[in-house]
């Protein structure tokens, strides 16, 4: 009588068993199915973040073209005439037909214009182009840092960046007030900065000595 009322017991804390599993294992489908649909969840490449975007955008959307600034001409069509070139010392680029092209103190979009305008129509019958800054030319920092010198622009730069990539201030450096020397279309203008304000390619920032 014991052993049959013990049997009976044990069937239904296994039978309670199974089915709490059952009911586990369909509530996790369900769990998996909602966040399945929603997006960017799924193991999906299409959804899986890809990092920081390593293309380089333009300091800001005025941004000319100078000597040292590398770009990447694509002639849609035209593979021998397409390539990475370097603005030289004059800002000049040699291309292959149309050898020099003068991009100082161009847009992209004004230089792939004129590129455009150069091979229409006495070497192709409707030329279309695209221009994309690849690399900027350096800025310069000089005064009272611990590494004066030309330095990589890196977008969205500041002057307190700057400083760091040249080691630091010295002991003797005004770490509030900066001078930068910037040309822009043939005109060089000088300018008081703080840490915070935005640099460009090309910049002289000088760091002067603090007055005790």
């Amino acid at each position: 009588m014991a052993a049959r009322h013990f049997g009976a017991i044990l069937v239904c804390t296994l039978a309670f068993s199974l089915a709490s599993a059952a009911v586990a294992r369909a509530e996790g489908s369900q769990t998996q199915s909602a966040l399945d649909a929603m997006p960017g969840t799924q193991d999906d490449p299409m959804n899986t973040p890809s990092g920081p975007d390593v293309s380089i955008s333009a300091p800001d959307s005025g941004y000319r073209l100078g000597p040292g600034d590398q770009v990447r001409i694509i002639v849609f069509g035209q593979p021998d005439l397409s390539g990475v070139f370097r603005l030289d010392g004059d800002g000049l680029i040699s291309m292959p037909l149309i050898n020099n092209v003068d991009a100082k103190g161009l847009s992209a979009e004004e230089l792939q214009k004129r590129i455009v305008a150069k091979l229409t129509p006495n070497y192709l019958k409707d030329a279309n182009a695209s221009v994309d800054i690849l690399s900027y030319r350096p800025f310069y920092i000089v005064g009272e840092v611990s590494k004066p010198g030309s330095y990589a622009y890196v977008n969205g730069m500041t002057a307190i960046n700057a400083v760091a990539l040249a080691g630091g201030f010295t002991y003797r450096a005004d770490e509030d007030d900066f001078e930068i020397k910037r040309t822009a279309n043939g005109n060089t203008d000088v300018v008081d900065a703080g840490p915070e304000t935005l640099i460009q390619p090309g910049d002289v920032i000088t760091v002067d000595e603090r007055w005790f």
